[in-house]
């Protein structure tokens, strides 16, 4: 019986006990459905997970003791950055959702000239913390010992000039393919846009930043669609996919 997976952002020790969150003991207890003297994987995105075994499931609390530590890590050798143009409600949290379990060690939600999306800072925060949890869950589905690293929401034209290794951006009409380049360091960054593209000014702002425009074959993907293929080929390229 495969046995649940949950991410606590605590220190985990063999031997030691742990009480749940809130959020947490609720998820064991109404999703889940897990109960006393059942067993549980915790992990706390440092690498290695754990081993433990519920001594109390009740309303008022989740007590989980620590039995054993696995080093288990299944991280990809390239380290895949990713910068992701915000798309309408499910697509986006589909694309994130996806992003995590194909690796991704980075990601930030940007702000484009074509996002159909608009944001005051309070819904900034709300969806950030929206993602946050998708990402969460992605890695305790996925298997993944870290968290991928959410990254605040960023104006494209402030994100691109901080970005290092390979960089690329996701272009219907470019020329160049992913397999004509090569990472550096085992480290590239992707950049993808929303539901509407790249407008020219975007294109030339990357390009000036050293992003190298690529396509993902001849036709025109979804926002959504681009992403998965993305990430699938520099993993099969360069990555764990090989």
């Amino acid at each position: 019986m495969r046995v649940a997976r949950l991410y606590v952002s605590t220190s985990l020790n063999v031997g030691g006990r742990l009480e749940l969150d809130d959020d947490a003991a609720h998820y064991v207890r109404s999703v889940l459905r897990l109960k006393q003297d059942q067993s549980i994987m915790l992990f706390n995105g440092q690498g290695g997970e754990y081993l433990g075994r519920f001594s109390e499931v009740s309303r008022k609390q989740v007590r989980v003791e620590i039995d054993s530590f696995s080093p288990r890590d299944v991280e990809s050798t390239l380290w895949v950055t990713l910068g992701m143009g915000i798309s309408r409600g499910d697509r986006m949290d589909w694309a994130v959702q996806k992003a995590v379990e194909l690796g991704v060690n980075q990601l930030t939600p940007l702000l484009t000239e074509r996002c159909v999306t608009k944001l005051n800072h309070d819904k900034k925060q709300q969806r950030l913390h929206h993602w946050q949890h998708i990402a969460q869950h992605a890695a305790e589905q996925s298997g993944r010992t870290r968290l991928t690293e959410m990254a605040d929401i960023a104006e494209l034209t402030d994100w691109v000039p901080l970005q290092q290794g390979l960089r690329v951006f996701l272009d219907p009409y470019a020329e160049c393919s992913l397999a004509d380049l090569q990472p550096d360091n085992q480290r590239v960054t992707l950049l993808s846009g929303p539901e509407g593209g790249f407008s020219e000014q975007e294109r030339q702002c990357a390009q000036l930043a050293g992003f190298v425009p690529v396509r993902m074959g001849a036709r025109i993907l979804r926002t959504e669609t681009a992403v998965l293929s993305a990430l699938t080929a520099v993993q099969t390229l360069w990555g764990d996919f090989r």
